[in-house]
């Protein structure tokens, strides 16, 4: 008789092998030649894909453009192409709906288990460095460690192509809100290679040609497995005879709510953990006074995601207000969006009315949450653990969507009616914004502005005014290509309309840096918003 050790061996490896042959098979599906039978199978699945579940389909291009853009691609596709190729041609055409959060992504061969392993203990340079796009030059804008030196170098090529040459290709997939532009270029230069990679596939290595003054050169970026670096020379001393340190109780006891409170104030702040530099401590919140006294304050909002928010707003506004702060400066540059609760709590000090941040959004569905966990997608455990939970997910769902004149609505917790926080902020407020000002920033603008309650400087934004499809939203991967796209469920916005619809939240002073600012230290916006302070 077979014991149950027998059983489990044989059935791992069982599962080992059938793992190796799914792998096997799907990187000969993704780097395959696909027919075009089967690539017009897969334009005719997301389009009506995009027609079930999408809110606002046709509200930039209408049914009748969207229908000849997809036929025609359809008709161009005459050969057998690949899943990346066919990825930018359906790019292409997706980006005329209108929506900056509809996304593809090409599929990337599968790693073997052991592969997998081996590549997260690697590390590449480019990890450590940002780029920024400014007056038709690709740049770095920010790095850590050792190619701090190359900040504000101009990249003049990637192996042998220029980055304008990408940037132009690139800048054909992307979407954004309506028919905003100042998304787009924000966008590439700020993620550029991700862009780089969808187009490319993984890399092991890539040269940067840079001008840095008058200095041009080549860096050769590879992944390399990283090595920790020894804090103590086992040459000189030998670590098994270092004495032990044994901590008292007392010690114990401070040295646990020393971790605490530094873990609590990382939450506040929102700590983006840098891989394998984890002394490296950058933040999504930021709070600074700017001159000798507390008068004006700086707070800068990179994202709205990661950690305790409630705490940090509470705690920030309650300095703001101890310390009688007459002006606050909200820098949204580069700041694409994330958790509409935070967006909403933070308004709730910046306003002393009742208010309700949305509307109801608009669905096409009356089960968007349940859609969002059950798409083909989704790993398969979530998708057993949302089918055992369904009834209660789907009486939550309907509970949340009604419907008028037709349409269907969800009601989110922000729709609902609040009231201001006790210490909300009654002083002068300034927005900073550009093009990456997207999303849950926009939505905040559109707040802002609709209300006349900040002044806005900068560039538009890439979210749009009159609202964003967002919120929830449903992954789908295609069954012959295996590109992924994420569908936005929810069409979210405020009560504050513009009468030309598609655009951003245009400032009320324009300011556009240039390269040249970069290369001075100059950051143009906020010095015009001192300066106005000063006169005022």
């Amino acid at each position: 008789m077979m014991t149950i050790r027998k059983l489990l061996c044989i059935l791992s490896v069982f599962i080992c092998l059938n793992s190796c042959v799914s792998v096997e098979k799907y990187n000969k599906q993704v780097t395959q030649k696909h027919s075009v039978e089967d690539l017009h199978q897969d334009i005719d699945k997301i389009y009506s894909q995009l027609k079930k579940n999408h809110p606002r389909l046709y509200q930039y291009s209408s049914k009748e453009t969207l229908d000849f853009k997809f036929d025609s691609l359809k008709r161009a596709i005459t050969a057998p192409m690949d899943s990346r190729t066919f990825y930018v041609q359906l790019s292409q055409v997706t980006k005329y709906v209108g929506q900056g959060h509809l996304r593809f992504k090409p599929p990337f061969k599968k790693l073997e288990k052991d592969e997998r392993k081996a590549f997260e203990k690697k590390v590449i340079g480019l990890y450590y460095l940002s780029f920024e796009y400014l007056d038709n030059k690709f740049f770095i804008s920010d790095a850590i460690g050792k190619d701090s030196v190359l900040i504000n170098a101009e990249v003049l090529k990637i192996d042998n192509e220029t980055p304008q040459s990408l940037i132009k290709r690139y800048r054909k997939t992307v979407a954004s809100d309506g028919y905003n532009t100042t998304f787009k270029d924000r966008l590439l230069g700020k993620y550029f290679f991700t862009y780089y990679i969808m187009d490319k596939g993984r890399i092991d290595s890539l040269s940067l040609t840079l001008k840095n003054a008058d200095s041009t050169f080549t860096k050769k970026y590879k992944y390399k497995v990283y090595k920790k670096p020894s804090l103590v020379k086992t040459d000189s001393v030998a670590l098994d005879t270092l004495p032990k340190v044994t901590l008292t109780k007392f010690e114990k006891k401070a040295k646990k709510a020393k971790a605490k409170a530094l873990r609590a104030y990382n939450s506040k702040r929102g700590l983006n953990p840098v891989k394998f530099m984890p002394e490296v401590k950058r933040y999504n919140r930021n709070l600074d006074f700017i001159g000798e006294d507390s008068t004006v304050a700086l707070m800068k909002i990179k994202s709205f995601s990661n950690g305790d928010y409630k705490a940090f707003y509470d705690e920030t506004f309650t300095t703001l207000d101890s310390l009688k702060t007459e002006t606050l400066i909200i820098d949204l540059r580069n700041n694409l969006g994330g958790r509409l609760s935070e967006i909403d709590y933070l308004y709730s000090y910046l306003t002393d009315k009742e208010y309700a941040l949305i509307n109801k959004s608009e669905v096409s569905t009356r089960f968007p949450l349940l859609k969002t966990l059950t798409s083909n997608s989704t790993p398969g455990a979530v998708k057993v653990f949302a089918g055992l939970l369904s009834p209660v997910l789907g009486t939550m769902d309907l509970l949340k969507t009604s419907k008028k004149d037709g349409q269907l609505y969800y009601k989110l917790k922000s729709a609902k009616a609040h009231k201001p926080k006790a210490k909300n902020f009654k002083g002068a407020i300034y927005v900073l914004i550009n093009g990456n000002s997207f999303s849950a920033s926009s939505i905040l603008s559109s707040q802002l502005d609709g209300t006349n309650r900040a002044v806005f400087v900068g560039e538009e934004t890439g979210g749009a005014y009159n609202g964003t499809v967002a919120g929830k939203s449903k992954g789908y991967i295609l069954p012959n290509t295996k590109v992924k796209v994420s569908i936005g469920l929810l069409h979210i916005n405020t009560k504050y309309k513009t009468e030309v619809d598609g655009y951003g939240i245009k400032p009320d002073v324009k300011i556009i840096p240039t390269y040249q600012d970069r290369l001075n230290g100059i950051d143009p916006e906020l010095e015009w918003v001192l300066k106005d302070i000063q006169a005022k």
